[in-house]
């Protein structure tokens, strides 16, 4: 892809066997960029699930020949308001294709997404280093959230990050 280049963003709601299969081999890269194995058939069967069950929702980036970048997010009651919000659980640009506005059309396109659905706000969550994410965010007009502390208490094998 080339700066001149316009990526395609799309939701992928009901995936035909062929997305989840290239769906599956790019989720699977941006698992082993953070450190876990690399199991395309894993991450192919666990994506599936999870989107078939409507617990995440995939935002796909296409070069016009593949996916090159996604965005997975999912919808959270907002108990308090009696509403719902949404989170961008995971956000990933294959490496070359970065710099290129892929990361900020998936924003805009899981933006537009959101607020077409009604939901208060979307929230998503980095590591305090990741400087190249936190100045995509901020750019794209989200701040930090003071006032609140992230807590995680691991249930076994399967809880753990």
């Amino acid at each position: 892809m080339s700066r001149g280049t316009r990526v395609c963003v799309r939701d992928i709601t009901t995936p035909t066997p062929d997305e989840i299969e290239a769906l599956a081999e790019i989720f699977d890269r941006y698992r082993f960029h953070y450190g876990e194995a690399s199991d395309v058939s894993r991450s192919r069967d666990w994506l599936e699930q999870n989107i078939n069950a409507r617990r995440l929702r995939a935002f796909v980036a296409e070069d016009g020949r593949s996916f090159v970048g996604f965005a997975m997010t999912m919808e959270v009651p907002a108990s308090l308001r009696l509403a719902h919000f949404w989170q961008i659980r995971d956000l990933f640009v294959l490496s070359r294709h970065r710099r290129l506005g892929v990361g900020r059309a998936l924003l805009a396109a899981v933006r537009a997404a959101a607020t077409a659905s009604g939901a208060l706000r979307l929230v998503l969550q980095t590591e305090e280093d990741n400087e190249a994410a936190l100045r995509l965010y901020a750019d794209s007009g989200y701040t930090l959230n003071k006032g609140y502390a992230s807590l995680m208490l691991t249930l076994g094998e399967a809880g753990e990050l």
